[in-house]
């Protein structure tokens, strides 16, 4: 790689064709499963299918997600609920279609199949129901999203049984001074805090057209309303629009 100080855009060509020509090479190499195909400092965490594999990088290891000094009902909720959502991609429409060692297998029953499949209806109904104002009223595309929300959905379970069984075996922990919050509500407000952000409407837009997540706000409502301990923890009558009739879930 050659770059120049005073040719930015060029330098991005170059640096991005080095990079496609690098992805090209290795469609004709062996499989390296131990390879890390991430930089360290990197916000972000994901699956790997082809290895079964979540990676983890450490810049992701800190507020909102996760921090020492904070309560466990907030870790939990914020790097609790990511590392749930990576496990659950291993059974996602996608993950599914691996095996224990990541290779392309079609290992599930035809009945577990069928069942998967009538599960998975409920969660692209529910989601492509949902219509952004931001995005000039464009409703999210369920179909195209399914993996990512069946994701969010089987992660806030398991990072909230994982938390209940902290508490079970170390005790409730102390209430935070001036916050008039059950460790329950702190653990949901963490978890909506985590996909809190801003977009302008273009990028609304073409967001619900490309993006495989849906926009954050939506992550959060969808995840809440399909699961019973949210509504209980902040005393949601059975009307309210944050618990879903019928309550869709996968795993």
């Amino acid at each position: 790689l050659s770059y120049s100080a005073e040719e930015y855009f060029e330098n991005i060509l170059e640096n991005l064709e080095y990079v496609q020509k690098k992805r090209l090479r290795k469609l004709r190499a062996k499989v390296n499963k131990d390879e890390w195909v991430t930089g360290a400092a990197v916000v972000n965490a994901f699956y790997s299918s082809s290895k079964n594999q979540i990676v983890f990088p450490a810049g992701i290891l800190q507020p909102p997600f996760f921090s020492k000094g904070q309560a466990n009902s907030l870790n939990y909720g914020g790097i609790g609920m990511v590392i749930g959502h990576e496990i659950t991609h291993g059974f996602d429409d996608n993950g599914r279609n691996y095996d224990k060692d990541g290779d392309l297998k079609d290992w599930w029953t035809p009945d577990s199949t069928h069942r998967f499949l009538q599960l998975s209806k409920c969660i692209v109904d529910q989601y492509s129901n949902f219509s952004w104002d931001l995005a000039n009223g464009l409703h999210l595309n369920g179909n195209n999203t399914l993996g990512e929300n069946i994701a969010d959905n089987g992660g806030i379970r398991q990072a909230y049984q994982a938390y209940k069984n902290y508490v079970k075996k170390h005790g409730e922990e102390p209430p935070l001074p001036g916050i008039d919050l059950s460790h329950d509500q702190l653990f949901f407000l963490n978890f909506a805090q985590v996909w809190c952000g801003t977009y302008r409407p273009e990028q609304a837009v073409n967001s619900i057209k490309v993006d495989v997540h849906s926009p954050g706000k939506f992550r959060v409502l969808g995840s809440l309303q399909n699961f019973p301990e949210f509504a209980k923890a902040f005393h949601c009558s059975n009307s309210s629009y944050m618990c879903a009739h019928p309550v869709c879930r996968v795993w």
